[in-house]
């Protein structure tokens, strides 16, 4: 497993950290979590990628990997739904801290995100002042922000953060011009998400209505009018993890999953990044074709 520094933060991040969404699914057994868990973290994996809207996830990460905090970077999301809190209060954020280290059974947190609140909320300030206070108090490392577009680029250019969670993949770049070396330059700790982009080669043909379905049109553009994009003897997993972990400026992509095979296959895969040709003919096609995505282009 390789490991990076994590911006100025001081912290050290696996290239690889766990999407822990999937966890919180309720139907599933105490039992199959715990040997997830257990299992990433006896790979290498050491950041764990939570939030307070993932049902049960940062509950069992607690229950069962409590004895293995040290081993930890701990990341998670608040800034909502805490009873007696409006959403996006400085008491909610206050209370959304002393809820996170209680449910992971911890005395600090290495990351809190701000979990897609709007410009407007970050301009007010508030919620930022809260965090900070927390981070005075020594409950958590470093204040980040997680989320898109215009309020992602306020939050690497505020200077009031530590590190910032942001898609990036084969199909969504435009990070990677704007602000990712921005947030590189500051210091900034950088999480990718949806690295694999929901993996639209699943799909024989659009998943109407999923999640992956914008992504399968931008995915599908490129791929059938671009084949020579794969290499030869690479699928397109492989592909897309090396092209978003190794961008300049990422610190680590978190991919969930509750299937101890399927993270298996992830780490194999990050032996080695893309050879220098590969990445920029990536680079070069999303940029021929992102100013007319749309729905149904072929």
């Amino acid at each position: 497993m390789e490991y990076r520094q994590f911006g100025h933060s001081g912290l050290n991040v696996s290239l690889l950290g766990l999407g822990a969404g999937q966890i919180g699914d309720a139907r599933l057994s105490e039992s199959d979590v715990a040997h997830l868990l257990h299992f990433a973290v006896d790979q290498g994996i050491t950041l764990l990628d939570t939030a307070r809207g993932y049902g049960l996830s940062e509950e069992r990460i607690g229950r069962h990997l409590a004895n293995k905090r040290h081993q930890l970077v701990l990341s998670t999301k608040l800034g909502y739904d805490m009873p007696d809190h409006a959403d996006w209060s400085a008491g909610c954020i206050t209370a959304g801290v002393e809820a996170a280290l209680q449910r992971l059974q911890t005395d600090y947190l290495d990351i809190v995100h701000l979990h897609s609140c709007s410009l407007e909320v970050l301009q007010r300030g508030e919620v930022i002042t809260a965090l900070q206070a927390a981070q005075q108090a020594g409950k958590v490392r470093v204040i980040a922000y997680s989320g898109e577009n215009a309020e992602l680029r306020w939050a690497v250019h505020s200077g009031l953060f530590g590190s910032v969670e942001h898609s990036l993949n084969l199909c969504d770049q435009r990070v990677i011009d704007d602000p990712l070396p921005q947030a590189q330059a500051a210091g900034l700790g950088v999480i990718a998400k949806r690295p694999i982009g929901n993996a639209p080669w699943r799909f024989a043909s659009c998943p109407v209505g999923e999640y992956a379905e914008e992504y399968w049109w931008r995915w599908h553009t490129m791929s059938q009018r671009e084949p020579e994009l794969l290499p030869a003897g690479m699928d397109w997993q492989t592909l897309a993890l090396r092209f978003s972990a190794y961008t300049p400026g990422v610190s680590s992509i978190i991919v969930g999953t509750i299937n101890p095979s399927h993270l298996r296959h992830n780490l194999q895969q990050l032996s080695a990044p893309l050879p220098p040709d590969v990445y920029q003919r990536l680079r070069d096609a999303f940029t021929r074709h992102d100013p007319g995505w749309w729905y149904g282009q072929v």
